[in-house]
């Protein structure tokens, strides 16, 4: 397996972490739902698989949401975190060039740059948690704790309201 920046980061950490691989069959088109589709791929709980966003706000400032697998961000929620008016989600063919990650595989740890990164506070309430390796089939798994420490996150209520 090759190690990924998000792995090398968890390594140099010392962060114990897992991987999971499983078939990505290019679903990145990414409606809604793809992440708990993953989840059931890899046989666990979507509540424990958190997605990431990348937005940016109306002062141009990126930042880093992650979201379960069962629920959509609330923008409002959002947009009170990171203290802004707007927020609209960063264009697909601008991820790259701003995290190092594409879509489908962008990972909340080591992006090109440290974003400020929100996290729903529903982490706090699982034992271990799944989040992009930073490639396209494979998920790494750690603890919720390690995943905020590691990515300097502020735990948020983020989930929308169904």
């Amino acid at each position: 397996m090759k190690k990924t920046n998000a792995m090398r980061i968890l390594d140099q950490a010392k962060i114990p972490y897992t991987t999971e691989e499983y078939d990505d069959d290019g679903e990145h088109v990414l409606e809604r739902g793809a992440a708990e589709r993953l989840s059931k791929k890899l046989g666990i709980d979507p509540e424990c698989c958190f997605k990431t966003i990348v937005m940016r706000t109306d002062s141009k400032e990126v930042v880093v949401f992650c979201q379960n697998a069962l629920n959509e961000i609330n923008l409002k929620k959002a947009r009170a975190a990171c203290g802004a008016k707007e927020i609209t989600p960063c264009k697909q063919d601008e991820l790259l060039g701003l995290t190092g990650y594409i879509r489908g595989g962008c990972s909340p740890i080591g992006m090109k740059r440290k974003f400020r990164t929100f996290i729903d506070e529903s982490v706090l309430l699982q034992e271990k948690v799944y989040v992009s390796a930073g490639v396209r089939g494979q998920q790494i798994c750690l603890s919720p704790n390690d995943l905020i420490a590691v990515t300097q996150a502020t735990t948020v209520d983020l989930i929308l309201e169904k």
